[in-house]
């Protein structure tokens, strides 16, 4: 009998589940789908981390970092693309680590995607505090000093964490709250509703970059990498600049930590059941949400490390501040608001992603079924579980500074674009006889390209970010081997022997 750790999931048997009254109209063309990902890919990446990257570890080579961070997403979404329009369930990279590479790496992979929309969230809050506090600073308004942040930051000229004199980030934690409502209650959203979002995103973003190109010097990108263009740690050895604490610099440290701006690109790929026609609108979807916010992220990068010098960026608020410097309050005021608009939106989408997995892990029998599977008898919402997000993401929005929580969410998206990478190879070898609506393009040789850029990005981050991702896999293996395995329906359903071969 086949170990049970390496257990698969038929593919069939995942196709069933969706059968019947539960399967979703097929209504979405290439343009919403289109529509739909750059409306989650447009938030705090663009508004907060760009500020984040320049200033810390790129300087205004960050616009390298983009692109770099973009290709390497390409490649990832390549094979997200072909599992979304395979298996176009619940789940995403966990339900495609369930059918391809067994129970225990659905597992790993479903944990690490609490982590990711988790921590993806609360970076999403603590940036939308920053902005609505800027909003409410034009009118000669602010909240109390004990408010503000949280009670510590840490400081990069120092390499530690320094008091911040506050308690605790009120507007993050509030607006965590108030997502969590709105989820629990239940949300009808429409194509049109997100294309009106995406278009006041998009008209805010372009009046940045063309409004802001008028205010350029030239000479704030000398010198253009002042960190050079490295910035990559193998086993302890730093290629390239350090900073505080042994921490590399330069342009791949700067696309390691903006790479959390692309993370929206895989809910296209969670719409392929709503997609007319998988084989061309999910790929084409993908691709083009990807190259327009990559041109995007790159061009308003350019403005703001032209605008001000990269090292007198306002990491919280960049593109709000960088106008204010130069007697724009107006322009301040209309971004601050648009921006506030956009990050409310990707904390919706999030927040809304986070509950989903964990009802496919419920379901599975790998958490706890009476309270990840519950669903609300009026609302029809995995209220629990949502409620249960909310508390986490309020916790780690209101305590934790932005640096910590974006490096920390990084490294559990690229570990999870690296899975899906596998799977495509290891799929392609071992059921070769399966239908693809759509084939990733030159497998090997994408896939490969997607594990090899996708680690060494990881390898670009901070040794401690190594740590963290191992401690939070080590405590999801203890409670995989201490629950999840003894309550796994595929292992426990009768009659079911070396299930998934």
């Amino acid at each position: 009998m086949a170990n049970p750790l390496f257990r698969r999931k038929p593919i069939q048997r995942i196709l069933d589940e969706m059968a019947g009254d539960s399967r979703l109209h097929r209504v979405l063309g290439p343009v919403s789908l289109s529509s739909l990902g750059v409306g989650a890919i447009i938030g705090t990446g663009i508004f907060v981390l760009t500020g984040v990257a320049a200033h810390d570890k790129a300087g205004p080579a960050v616009m390298l970092s983009y692109a770099f961070a973009g290709v390497a997403c390409i490649f990832a979404a390549l094979c997200y693309a072909e599992f979304a329009a395979m298996v176009p369930v619940a789940g995403s990279a966990y339900t495609y680590a369930y059918a391809t590479l067994g129970e225990l790496a659905a597992w790993i992979i479903g944990w690490d995607l609490v982590l990711e929309y988790a921590v993806a969230s609360a970076t999403v809050a603590h940036g939308w505090s920053h902005y609505f506090q800027n909003l409410i600073g034009i009118f000669g308004m602010q909240l109390p000093e004990a408010l503000r942040t949280g009670p510590f930051d840490y400081d990069p000229s120092t390499g530690e964490l320094a008091a911040t004199g506050s308690l605790v980030d009120l507007p993050a934690v509030l607006v965590a709250g108030f997502v969590t409502v709105v989820l629990v209650k239940g949300i009808k959203e429409s194509v049109s509703f997100n294309n009106v979002m995406v278009a006041v995103k998009l008209g805010i973003v372009l009046f940045v970059i063309f409004v802001g190109m008028q205010h350029i010097d030239t000479a704030n990108w000398t010198p253009f990498a002042p960190f050079g263009y490295s910035g990559v740690s193998i086993l302890g050895h730093v290629y390239g600049q350090t900073g505080p604490g042994g921490q590399p610099l330069g342009m791949m440290a700067g696309a390691a930590t903006i790479f959390f701006a692309y993370i929206g690109f895989d809910s296209v790929s969670t719409h392929a059941e709503e997609a007319k026609n998988p084989q061309r609108d999910v790929p084409i979807g993908i691709i083009v949400s990807l190259v327009l916010c990559t041109l995007l992220y790159i061009a308003v990068s350019a403005v703001i490390t032209g605008m001000v010098p990269y090292d007198q960026i306002d990491i919280d608020a960049p593109i709000p501040a960088a106008f204010a410097s130069i007697g724009m309050p107006w322009a301040q005021l209309l971004i601050a608001a648009g921006a506030l608009a956009g990050i409310t939106s990707v904390l919706l989408v999030l927040m809304l992603s986070q509950p989903r997995v964990m009802l496919a892990m419920a379901r599975d029998g790998l958490v706890p079924r009476g309270f990840f599977a519950a669903v609300h008898e009026k609302f029809r919402t995995p209220w629990k579980s949502s409620i249960l997000t909310g508390v986490f993401v309020a916790l780690l929005a209101g305590l934790l500074p932005l640096r910590v929580l974006a490096e920390l969410v990084n490294i559990g998206t690229l570990f999870a674009f690296v899975v899906v990478c596998v799977a495509v190879l290891v799929l392609r070898r071992t059921h070769p006889e399966l239908p693809r609506p759509f084939r990733c393009p030159w497998v090997p040789l994408v896939p490969l390209l997607g594990v090899l850029m996708c680690i060494f990005l990881m390898l670009s981050l901070p040794a401690e970010n190594w740590l963290r991702l191992v401690g939070w896999l080590a405590i999801g293996l203890a409670i995989y081997f201490g629950y999840s395995a003894k309550h796994s329906v595929l292992r426990n359903e009768p009659g079911h022997p070396r299930a998934g071969r």
